[in-house]
């Protein structure tokens, strides 16, 4: 049995997550939902294996850390859209991030600067570790590959469009990033950006996690 299935009682969970050698300690337990949309997401055969979407081995450990069948994400849109560096994600966020740029992020690009939009520069995506990095504290959607930070765009003139240096910029620059901020909160559940605090001020964070008693709540700042 792979360690991402195993049920981590909160007693144990600073020895066995002691193990993680890559970054600080992190509390989590088994949540079944997360393989059961895994699955039906895989079973819908919303994904297929293309050049740039391929499935990996299983991201596990430490604890509940990984997720059943990752995939490489080098491109979305029908390829048209590059992804750098790629990203490893679990099956539902693929489909999202696909809407977010098909029906956001493109439209806007082409209304605010006249091209379309070639790349997303991503900032992170599988990474087993706490929310913000803080020891001890609960294991960020990173964790489930369930997550993707988005630092910038590269359009097809050439231009680059990144949250750091233009949130603020001049009006094009703003609103476009604006639009794709608004946009993503329509398509994940948690949306994050430059004005939520500093640690997000160079990045969107986005991700599908369950909020709330049904699971249906969303957070987007």
């Amino acid at each position: 049995m792979r360690l991402s299935r195993v049920l981590v009682l909160p007693v144990l969970v600073p020895a066995l997550l002691s193990a993680c050698s890559s970054g600080p300690n992190f509390v989590a337990q088994y949540e079944p939902w997360r393989d059961q949309e895994e699955s039906a997401c895989i079973a819908s055969g919303v994904l297929q294996r293309t050049t740039y979407l391929t499935s990996r081995s299983a991201l596990g450990g430490p604890g509940v850390c990984g997720t059943e069948r990752p995939y490489e994400v080098t491109a979305v849109d029908d390829g048209r859209v590059r992804i750098k560096p790629a990203a490893l994600l679990r099956c539902p966020m693929i489909p999202q991030i696909e809407r977010w740029i098909r029906e956001h992020v493109s439209p806007a690009a082409l209304y605010h600067f006249g091209a379309e939009v070639e790349e997303i520069t991503t900032a992170g995506s599988y990474n087993c570790r706490p929310i913000n990095h803080k020891s001890g504290g609960k294991l960020s959607e990173h964790g489930y590959a369930n997550a993707l930070d988005v630092s910038g765009f590269v359009l097809s003139n050439g231009q680059k469009v990144s949250l750091v240096r233009h949130w603020n910029g001049n009006h094009a620059e703003r609103a476009f990033l604006r639009a794709a901020h608004h946009g993503a909160c329509q398509h994940f559940t948690t949306v994050l950006g430059p004005e939520y605090n500093r640690a997000h001020r160079d990045h969107f964070h986005v991700d599908l996690a369950r909020r709330g008693r049904d699971g249906l709540g969303r957070v987007c700042k």
